[in-house]
């Protein structure tokens, strides 16, 4: 599996850093991505946070969402993807700041 990092250049949301994308290359999802993704700076500016794919729906008016990826067993199992997609995006970030050394 790879993690591609989308960039959010346009600055909106505020605070949305980047969109993330899980790309397999093995196994029966060879060939397909799982897209939803986002990489959010926090508030209150103490580090980064992953959100994951979700579907809005409503009930009596109120907006709720609905997680497309969830834990079967381990709810600890999120986290090993919630870091591997901080730690792609912080490699983003140091090939970013290379680039722009090189100019």
């Amino acid at each position: 599996m790879h993690v591609k990092i989308v960039a959010n250049d346009k600055g909106n949301p505020p605070g949305k850093l980047a969109d993330a994308e899980l790309h397999f290359s093995e196994g029966v999802l060879a060939g397909l991505k799982l897209i939803g993704f986002a990489i959010w700076e926090r508030r209150s500016g103490g580090g980064r946070n992953v959100t994951f794919p979700a579907r809005q729906y409503s009930v009596n008016g109120e907006r709720r969402s609905f997680a497309l990826l969830r834990p079967v067993v381990d709810a600890g199992a999120q986290e090993v993807v919630r870091d591997l997609i901080l730690d792609a995006y912080a490699h983003y970030e140091e090939s970013v700041a290379a680039a722009t050394q090189l100019r």
